[in-house]
């Protein structure tokens, strides 16, 4: 609830996720293949430029320039959406590129079938659309102030980038109405999909696990020799290449004159410059109760939850415990388990009226009945925090460790290059020696190997692995320190000697040979099940466990075989009793007997008769609008009405900051 009250944070992300900023396309966008092809030299913030083919394939009309912030923000955007690793960063701007071009491309089709949508258009769509709850809550405009800030708060954009991005995603739909309207569904094809997706199975099925199989391969000497000779290049370089490093370490415990100590003027003159780290804003820790009223409700649906809430309110002021009534009452999920314990609030983060009711309590006080747009709130205030400096003395205990690192990094960074410049000049031995350090070498290490002693040897690792036999000692950070490295010796990576590497070879060995041997087997089992019409013998007499099913639908999960809307789903296209085909899942081989089928009754079918057939007409619009869109590129890349900037930015360059 609490992101709810927070401005509804969450929800302006979705609406904004569906219907700005790509809605129409990015449901049916595909990765068109050499989209990215044609370059040209368009200044280096410019990714591209889109213009409408002209009469017998020339370029004409307005150009459309796509800026390079405007790729990878929308790359950073669906990475975090999408909860994605950074390092795919570069795939998603890839991505984003394409989107935003194929988007270009829809503009400017739509403009050319006179689609643009008005200024009346427009108005009509926000009064009455999806962002109507926001700028027209119970009828009622909110007030141009009111608007500005939303779209400033819930986008980060001003008021008319706002209204020209909704204008062209209206446009962009009329677009793929026109196109897709023609499309139907007949009603057999519904009643036929819905039999299929209703239906339900169970059934007996064997596995033959790939795993059990490879168990059974037991090659000769002979056949492993064999097999080494004739994958000479698959084990040319089977054993990395490993390294031999010299290096001493050290943490501040070592260093000259000791640990550098912190003092008062420095601790005195870190608060006075982070002085706004250390500022307090007024805070109000608060429980709350909510009677939802869901958006739209009619007056008599509000008027029962208004009476529930007041009844829940006399209740409190009767001596009732607030915890205990907001556990059993409220309709707040994320708070009710906690006695609708919201935690401390900032003044400004939840909805008006919530934060002002939140704000003018003294703690212990609870509120009257406030009403949001989510229903009606009980408040009960317990404890505030003014707006206040957090004092030197409060805080000094934080300060210090801060210091003493940023001091002692420092110290260390520099006795780090004094030992390097040292050590070539006379040697890590002498150096270390020099200094009380205790010099090290390693044995060979590969690159993913461990460095005993220290406590982040990856640094070490990566520069001894970037660095040439005998090359200058250099230092890198060890995680409580510093290490001064250099490279003795290098083994490069060359093909093991069969004796020793005989356990790897027998592996990769039965690696090849399994899926051979799986499908071998599955279709012996398949042959046997068939002529004998029994699944269940045939399996007996190859020693293949039989499972039994649930009774599964097409959503269904099934140990082994996985989801039934993958290979499984042929359980679904058989009679009860018939046996299926050999079925390859990759680890396993399977074979089933349908054993019981239920299918969707004449009423099942008539009552999602409807929400079938929106979901074929949405599969087959999306089908439809994506070979346009695919077709659509093709010319505008043959026109060459398409152009890209040989110049590009790394995606997440200068757009993000350093």
């Amino acid at each position: 609830m609490i992101r709810i009250l927070q401005q509804d944070n969450r929800i302006i992300k979705i609406i904004f996720a569906v219907i700005i900023g790509l809605a129409v396309i990015t449901m049916v966008i595909t990765l068109v293949p050499g989209i990215f092809d044609n370059t040209d030299a368009n200044a280096s913030t410019v990714f591209a430029t889109v213009r409408s083919p002209g009469l017998l394939g020339r370029v004409s009309g307005d150009s459309t320039p796509i800026q390079t912030t405007e790729v990878n923000q929308l790359a950073q955007r669906q990475l975090q959406q999408q909860k994605l690793p950074d390092f795919l960063l570069p795939y998603m701007a890839n991505r984003a590129g394409q989107i935003l071009v194929q988007r270009a491309i829809l503009k400017h089709e739509a403009d050319r079938m006179s689609l643009q949508v008005s200024d009346q258009d427009l108005a009509r769509e926000l009064k009455t659309g999806p962002f109507a709850q926001y700028l027209f809550p119970n009828g009622t405009y909110i007030g141009d102030d009111a608007y500005m800030n939303f779209v400033q708060a819930a986008f980060q954009t001003s008021r008319g980038d706002f209204e020209s991005q909704v204008k062209q995603d209206m446009e962009l739909n009329r677009l793929q109405a026109l196109i897709t309207g023609g499309v139907t569904v007949s009603d057999s094809a519904v009643r036929d999909a819905y039999r299929i997706q209703g239906t339900k199975v169970k059934f007996d099925y064997a596995v033959i696990s790939a795993d059990d199989l490879r168990k059974t391969i037991n090659p000769t000497d002979a056949e492993l020799q064999k097999f080494f000779q004739q994958n000479q290049t698959r084990y040319a370089s089977a054993i990395p290449e490993t390294r031999k490093i010299q290096y001493v370490s050290f943490d501040a415990s070592s260093l000259p004159g000791g640990k550098p100590q912190v003092t008062d003027a420095d601790i005195q003159a870190y608060y006075t410059q982070h002085q706004a780290q250390y500022q307090v804003k007024e805070q109000v820790k608060v429980r709350h109760i909510l009677i939802a009223v869901p958006q739209g409700a009619d007056a008599k649906t509000d008027a029962a939850a208004k009476s529930k809430a007041e009844d829940l309110l006399k209740q409190i002021k009767a001596g009732g415990n607030f915890a205990d009534l907001a556990s059993k009452n409220s309709d707040d999920p994320g708070s009710k388990t906690a006695g609708g314990e919201l935690g401390f609030l900032d003044r400004g983060k939840t909805v008006p009226e919530f934060d002002k009711a939140a704000f003018s309590l003294n703690p212990g006080q609870t509120s009257d009945l406030i009403k949001t747009q989510f229903g009606y709130h009980i408040l009960q205030v317990e404890e505030k925090k003014t707006e206040h400096l957090r004092p030197l003395s409060e805080v000094k205990a934080e300060i210090v460790p801060v210091l003493e690192q940023q001091k002692s990094g420092a110290v260390e960074q520099t006795f780090a290059q004094q030992l390097a410049a040292q050590s070539q000049k006379e040697g890590i031995d002498k150096t270390a020696a020099a200094h009380n350090l205790k010099a090290v070498t390693t044995d060979y290490v590969a690159k993913d190997g461990v460095i005993a002693g220290l406590a982040d040897g990856s640094a070490l690792l990566t520069g001894a692995f970037g660095a040439s036999k005998g090359a200058a000692p250099a230092s890198v950070s060890t995680g409580d320190g510093y290490a001064i490295f250099q490279v003795v010796d290098v083994k490069a990576a060359h093909a093991p000697d069969f004796n020793e590497y005989k356990s790897h070879i027998a592996d990769d060995y039965r690696e090849q040979q399994v899926p051979q041997l799986l499908n071998a087997q599955l279709l012996k089992l398949n042959d046997r099940a068939k002529v004998t019409n029994d699944l269940r013998k045939a399996a007996a007499e190859m020693n293949i466990p039989l499972k039994t099913s649930d009774l599964v639908g097409k959503d269904g999960q099934v140990p082994d075989l996985g989801a039934m809307s993958g290979p499984g789903a042929v359980a679904f296209t058989l009679a009860k009793g018939a046996i299926s085909g050999p079925i390859n899942a990759g680890r396993v081989g399977i074979v089933l007997s349908v054993t019981d089928k239920q299918e969707p009754s004449a009423e099942d079918i008539t009552k999602n008769f409807t929400a079938t057939r929106e979901q074929l007409l949405n599969e087959q619009h999306e089908e439809i609008f994506r070979v346009y869109i695919a077709g659509l590129t093709e010319k505008y890349e043959k026109s060459g009405s398409i152009r890209y900037s040989k110049k590009q930015p790394a995606p997440g360059a200068s757009p993000f900051g350093s």
